[in-house]
C-alpha cells in the first residue's frame, strides 16, 4: 500500500498506526513526493490519516515501479541527456575499455554520428575466469578522460557493493549487468547512491522479477532507473540470446520507467545488430546501448558483435528515419 502524503506533512502519526498493526513500512522521498510504503496490504488498507493525500493499493508487487500510482512517464536526466522523452538516446562505445587513445577515438567517432552517451566496461563480468576482466580503476580513469575530451556522459558497469562509491565518482550512470540483476545488496547500494542506474534484465528473468529488482533501488529513494532489455536465454541457438521485444513493449505499459534495449548482446554477431536496433526503436525503446570498436576483430571481448565505425554511422542514419516515422527523434 502506498500512502502519498500532502506537502510538508509529518508522517509520524501514520507510521505509529502502521507499527500498531505489526506491519512493515518505509518512508521514501521520490519524484518530489513523500511516500510511506506499507505492507502487507491487508494490515494497513483501512488506515486513515490526515497527512495522506492519496492512498494507492497496487495490483502489482512492484508498487513504486508501477504506473498505477505514477501515470506520467519518468524522464531520467544523465548529465543533461534526458532518457524517456521524445528523443531516443543512443549510448555507444566498446564492450571493454582497452586503451585511452583508442577509447577517445571511438568516442569522438560515435559522437559525430549522433550518439549522446559513451558506454564502455572498466569491470567486465566474464563466464570464464581466463577471459579479459577489464582494466578496473585504470579503465575508470580512461572513461573520465573520454568525458573530458568529448563531453559524452559515461555509462559503465558496477559489479560489487564495495565499488559503487568509486565507480560513481567517474561515471554518470551506473550499469547493473544481467549477471548482477538480482544481487540485492548491490541494487540497494546503487539505490542509496541516487546515481542514474541502467538495470539490465537477467538472462533468465521474468518481467516481474526485473521490475522487482528495480523496486529495490526505488525503495532506497533512487527514481533515476532505466530498464534495459538485453535478451534472455532460451532454447534457440541461432542468436546468442533471444531479444524479447514483446516483453519490452509490455513493460512500457505497466511501468513509468524508461526502457532501453541492448541489441548487441542478443545478436552475438554484428550483422544482426542493425535490424534488432531498428526493431527496438520502432517498438518504442527510449534508449539503445550499442557496442562499437575501431577494429572489432582485435577487441579483447565480444569482438563478433561490435560494429565498425562505418556500420555505426549507417545504423544511425537508418535509426533517425525509423524514429521520425514513429514520431520521435535520435
Amino acid at each position: 500500500m502506498l500512502f502519498i502524503l500532502k506537502s510538508n506533512s509529518d508522517p509520524s502519526q501514520l507510521v505509529e498506526k502502521i507499527v500498531a498493526r505489526s506491519a512493515s513500512y518505509r518512508v521514501v522521498d521520490l519524484y518530489g513526493r513523500r511516500i510511506v510504503v506499507a505492507w502487507p496490504d491487508k494490515l494497513v488498507e483501512d488506515i486513515v490519516d490526515d497527512s495522506v493525500e492519496v492512498r494507492v493499493k497496487s495490483s502489482r508487487p512492484y508498487q513504486l515501479a508501477s504506473s498505477e500510482w505514477k501515470r506520467d512517464k519518468t524522464i531520467v536526466d544523465v548529465d543533461g541527456v534526458e532518457i524517456g522523452g521524445r528523443s531516443v538516446v543512443v549510448a555507444a562505445g566498446p564492450c571493454a575499455i582497452e586503451d585511452e587513445e583508442l577509447a577517445i577515438e571511438i568516442a569522438k567517432a560515435v559522437k559525430r554520428a549522433g550518439a549522446k552517451m559513451f558506454r564502455g566496461g572498466a569491470y567486465k563480468p566474464r563466464t570464464s575466469p581466463y577471459s579479459f576482466q577489464g582494466l578496473g580503476e585504470k579503465g575508470l580513469e580512461i572513461l573520465k578522460r573520454v568525458y573530458e575530451e568529448t563531453g559524452l556522459p559515461i555509462v559503465t558497469e558496477v559489479m560489487d557493493t564495495r565499488d559503487v562509491e568509486k565507480v560513481a565518482r567517474y561515471a554518470h550512470m551506473l550499469q547493473i549487468g544481467a549477471r548482477n540483476s538480482q544481487n540485492f545488496h548491490l541494487l540497494k547500494e546503487v539505490g542509496k547512491s541516487r546515481k542514474p542506474a541502467l538495470l539490465k534484465r537477467g538472462m533468465a528473468m521474468t518481467v516481474e522479477e526485473w521490475l522487482l529488482a528495480a523496486e529495490y533501488m526505488l525503495l532506497e529513494g533512487n527514481g533515476n532507473v532505466v530498464l534495459c532489455e538485453r535478451g534472455i536465454r532460451s532454447f534457440e541457438k541461432s542468436t546468442r540470446f533471444t531479444l524479447d521485444i514483446a516483453s519490452a513493449v509490455y513493460t512500457k505499459t505497466v511501468t513509468h520507467l524508461p526502457i532501453a534495449v541492448d541489441p548487441s548482446h542478443p545478436a552475438g554477431r554484428r550483422d544482426l545488430v542493425e535490424p534488432l536496433a531498428l526493431a527496438a526503436v520502432a517498438a518504442g525503446a527510449d534508449m539503445l546501448i550499442i557496442e562499437v570498436h575501431l577494429s572489432p576483430e582485435k577487441a579483447l571481448s565480444d569482438n563478433e558483435q561490435q560494429l565498425t565505425i562505418d556500420m555505426f554511422e549507417k545504423l544511425m542514419t537508418r535509426l533517425k528515419a525509423v524514429a521520425e516515422a514513429v514520431g520521435r527523434s535520435i
